[in-house]
C-alpha cells in the first residue's frame, strides 16, 4: 500500500512547484515581504498596484509551505466558539471578530471572480459532525447565537437526517454552515502568484531572509545573494516562521496538519459519502477536516492525527485508520498521496496584524489561512499606503500574546495534543 505512496500534495498534480527566474537582487525597494505563500503575495499584488517596488523573498519555492499544502476550505473560521468568544470579551466585540470572517470570505470570493483565477472556487457550504450528543446540543445553541446575532443561516441536521450530508454513522448529528466554500488551493496560489508578478512585484524564490536591522530610515533585509534596503517590511511567514524574526517566533506556534488522498472512487461511491459535495468537519479537539477533491472523483482527508512523527507513511496509517472509522466501505481503498505542512497558532486563537519596531506582521491564520492570509496581508498592504479605511480590522486591536520560556519550539505541543485526545476519549 505505501510503495507508491507520493509524499507530494495532492494539490501539485495540476499546480506544480515552480523555480522563480533567477534574478539579481535590487539595492532598494519601497516594501521587502518575506514569504510567498497566499499571505505575503497577496499584500506583494495590493502594494505593487499601488505604485510601490515590491520584492518577495521565499526559503523555498514560492506556495510550498501552507498555501499548497492545505486542505482547500474556505472557511475564514475562527477557533474561539461564538457564545465562549460573548462570555469572555462581550457581544460587540465578538459580533465584530465573527463579521469580518464573514466579509473576508466574501472578499476572497469577490477576488476569485473579478481576478478570474481559476481555482475551483465551490461556495457548498460545510457540515460538522457532532462527535458526542452533548457536542450536537451546544452546535443547536451556537447555531442559534449565530443566526441571530450574524444572520448566517446555519441549521442544524439531526442524525436520523445526516445521511443527506454525510455516508457515515459515526456522527449524532451536525451543523450546516452555508456561507462556506471550497478551493484548489494550489491553483489558488499560483493565481495570486500570476497576478501579483503581473503588477510588478519581483518574487525571489530560494532566498531566504537571514536578519533585518532597523535603520533611520528604513530597514536592511539579509539575504545569502546580499543586502537589500527597504522603507517597509511585512513578515508573512505564519507557521515557517524562523530565526530570523525572533519577536514573532516567540508568539507563534508552528502546528502540524497532514491529510491525505484517496485513490479515484467510483461516482456512486462519491454519492453515497458526500451527497451535496460540502466540505466536512467534525467537533472533536483532535478535529479531522475532509472534503471530496474539487473534480468530485476522490476524498482528500486531514487532521492533527499522526502530529508526533514527521513520517508522511505513518502519518497516512494514522489518518488511514480515521478515515476508515468514518467510512467503513473504504477499508480496501488504496491511498495515492500522504502530506503535512505547518499551520501558525497564536496563543488567544485570533489573526493578527501587528507592527513591532516598524516591522508589519501578517500571521497566526490558526488552520484557516485560505481565507485569513490573504485578508489580514492585504490590510497590512493598505496600511503602508495610507488606505486608512481599508486597513481596519479588528484582528490590529487584539494584542499578540507570547508566554514564559517559549522562543518558538512548541516544546509543549505533544502535551497539549495528548491532553486532548483523553478529553475526545473521555470527557463529554
Amino acid at each position: 500500500m505505501t510503495d507508491d505512496l507520493n509524499i507530494d500534495p495532492y494539490w501539485w498534480r495540476a499546480a506544480p512547484m515552480q523555480e522563480t527566474l533567477e534574478r539579481a537582487l535590487p539595492e532598494s525597494v519601497d516594501v521587502a515581504i518575506v514569504g510567498a505563500g497566499y499571505a505575503g503575495l497577496s499584500a506583494a499584488l495590493t502594494l505593487a498596484r499601488g505604485g510601490r517596488s515590491v520584492a518577495v523573498f521565499e526559503k523555498d519555492r514560492p506556495g510550498e509551505g501552507a498555501s499548497s499544502r492545505n486542505g482547500g476550505i474556505a472557511s475564514g473560521n475562527i477557533k474561539v466558539g461564538f457564545g465562549k468568544l460573548i462570555a469572555t470579551a462581550g457581544l460587540e466585540h465578538a459580533t465584530a471578530i465573527y463579521r469580518e470572517g464573514m466579509a473576508a470570505r466574501d472578499d476572497l470570493a469577490r477576488f476569485v471572480e473579478q481576478e478570474g483565477i481559476d481555482c475551483n472556487y465551490q461556495p457548498v457550504g460545510r457540515f460538522t459532525g457532532a462527535v458526542k450528543p452533548s457536542h450536537y446540543e451546544a452546535q443547536g445553541r451556537e447555531t442559534d447565537l449565530m443566526n441571530r446575532h450574524l444572520g448566517l443561516g446555519a441549521h442544524m441536521v439531526a442524525r436520523a437526517d445526516q445521511h443527506a450530508e454525510i455516508g457515515s454513522d459515526f456522527y449524532h448529528g451536525g451543523q450546516v454552515r452555508p456561507d462556506m466554500a471550497g478551493v484548489h488551493p494550489g491553483l489558488l496560489h499560483k493565481g495570486i502568484f500570476e497576478k501579483a508578478v503581473q503588477a510588478g512585484a519581483a518574487v525571489h524564490g530560494r532566498t531566504p531572509v537571514t536578519g533585518i536591522r532597523r535603520e533611520s530610515d528604513g530597514f536592511e533585509v539579509a539575504t545569502p545573494g546580499g543586502v537589500v534596503r527597504a522603507r517597509d517590511v511585512i513578515v508573512a511567514t505564519n507557521g515557517y516562521t524562523g530565526e530570523a524574526t525572533p519577536w514573532l517566533r516567540r508568539r507563534i506556534v508552528p502546528t502540524p496538519s497532514q491529510i491525505i488522498s484517496t485513490e479515484s472512487l467510483a461516482p456512486e461511491v462519491m454519492d453515497r459519502l458526500m451527497p451535496k459535495r460540502r466540505m466536512l468537519g467534525e467537533t472533536r479537539n483532535i478535529y479531522h477536516y475532509f472534503r471530496p477533491s474539487p473534480d468530485g472523483t476522490r476524498i482528500v482527508f486531514g487532521g492533527r492525527a499522526g502530529a508526533e512523527t514527521d513520517d508522511p507513511v505513518a502519518k497516512m496509517r494514522h489518518l488511514r485508520r480515521n478515515l476508515v472509522e468514518l467510512f467503513p466501505e473504504l477499508r480496501d481503498v488504496g491511498i495515492e498521496n500522504s502530506w503535512w505542512g505547518y499551520t501558525g497558532y497564536t496563543f488567544d486563537f485570533l489573526p493578527k496584524l501587528a507592527v513591532h519596531d516598524g516591522i508589519h506582521y501578517a500571521t497566526g491564520f490558526c488552520g484557516s489561512g485560505v481565507v485569513w492570509a490573504r485578508w489580514i496581508a492585504t490590510k497590512a498592504a493598505h496600511r503602508i499606503l495610507g488606505n486608512v479605511q481599508e486597513a481596519e480590522t479588528i484582528f490590529g486591536q487584539t494584542g499578540f500574546q507570547t508566554r514564559p520560556l517559549y522562543f518558538g519550539r512548541p516544546w509543549f505541543l505533544p502535551a497539549v495534543i495528548a491532553w486532548y485526545g483523553l478529553m475526545d476519549r473521555y470527557g463529554r
